[in-house]
């Protein structure tokens, strides 16, 4: 594809949601910064197109002939596919897939990590840009071996990424992933953050109207008092880590968020094993911001509603600053618990959307579907 009136033309497909947000952000600048890193006078005209090229699936190989049909449709010059799910290829995970001669790539925006994302997808995204558009890359990618790769805009500032496998039938001829813990880790961080964890927390109003509702009857009920002064600073911590959990547990379980691979492959089931692991630490990071929302709200309302004389009458301790902070993370904990009981008035639908984004949402069903089947 030959870039028209010397400006090449650069489309970001992006999945709806976070990476079209992502994509919208890096748009604005990459025009200039493609131009600068280029040189030779080159322009870039770069536009955002959201769609979900991923429905239905998540193999590489069938998202990669999608991209390049609809490049070649649109003739667009260039074209970067941004995804925020986890892909794989020959049981690693992949980082992107280039194919020079139609002047595609696809970027999984999960094995980048959960740290400055955007920053680093745009880097991602420039590099595997100049690198599809670079004259030597579409000269040689004819006769050079598929193994081998063209150039190294991946290796270092994304490490650990190295070059990855391609079969002949594949529509690629440079890939790159990701392995080992670091690997691992990395694409986990990165499908947490996508998930956003944070937006469990007003989406679970019932949960949390019952967890507001038994903390504020516990905050003066005088046998919490006794109770809480009686405990050491263990003991509530044990508190703490077992109401979080069996709020953590309740979640998962009641509304289905736990997947399933039954007799599937071991790359399935490392796949499942991947995406239960990211769950649990997006269900629980929601639920610690609750649990810290909570401890708040209730050391606010004691230290408004709680009497000196009275406290002390029954507890036979002064209240002072430990008591309040003793008392309020105590109450955090039942209040939790409560609030675990609160989530099963929860479609399990609610519990969905606020745990995931449409996108994963979208994933789970088609596979749940797919079980079905």
């Amino acid at each position: 594809m030959a870039a028209s009136q010397g400006v090449t033309n650069v489309v970001l497909l992006a999945d709806p949601d976070a990476p079209t947000e992502i994509a919208q952000r890096m748009a604005r600048v990459l025009p200039d910064r493609l131009a600068g890193k280029s040189g030779h006078g080159r322009r870039f005209d770069v536009q955002v197109v959201s769609e979900a090229f991923t429905a239905g699936t998540e193999d590489p190989l069938t998202l990669m002939s999608r991209v390049i049909g609809r490049g070649s449709a649109e003739n667009w010059d260039i074209v970067v596919a941004l995804t925020d799910l986890p892909l794989h290829s020959h049981r690693r995970k992949l980082v992107v897939d280039l194919n020079h001669e139609h002047g595609v790539a696809l970027l999984s925006l999960p094995s980048l990590g959960g740290w400055r994302l955007q920053k680093k997808a745009r880097r991602a995204v420039e590099e595997a840009v100049l690198s599809l558009a670079s004259p030597r890359a579409r000269g040689v990618v004819g006769g050079a071996p598929r193994s081998q790769p063209l150039l190294e805009p991946f290796g270092g500032p994304l490490a650990p990424v190295r070059p990855g496998p391609v079969d002949e039938e594949e529509p690629v001829d440079l890939r790159y992933v990701t392995g080992g813990p670091r690997g691992y880790l990395r694409v986990l961080v990165g499908m947490v953050r996508a998930n956003r964890p944070w937006r469990l927390v007003p989406g679970l109003s019932k949960a949390l109207a019952a967890a507001l509702a038994t903390g504020a009857i516990a905050t003066v009920n005088s046998t919490v008092w006794s109770l809480a002064a009686s405990l050491s600073t263990p003991r509530l911590v044990i508190a703490m880590v077992g109401s979080v959990g069996l709020m953590i547990g309740w979640l998962i379980v009641d509304a289905n968020l736990w997947h399933r691979t039954g007799r599937g492959s071991s790359e399935e089931k490392q796949k499942a094993r991947l995406y239960n692991a990211s769950t649990v630490l997006t269900v629980g990071i929601g639920v610690l911001v609750c649990y810290a929302g909570l401890l708040v709200i209730n050391l606010l309302w004691a230290l408004f509603i709680l009497n000196d004389q009275v406290f002390a009458s029954m507890t036979r301790n002064p209240l002072h600053a430990t008591e309040y902070w003793t008392l309020s993370w105590f109450v955090a904990s039942i209040a939790t618990v409560g609030g675990a009981l609160g989530s099963g008035l929860e479609s399990d639908e609610a519990i969905r959307a606020a745990a995931y984004p449409k996108r994963e949402q979208e994933r789970r069903r088609a596979l749940q579907d797919n079980d079905g089947d």
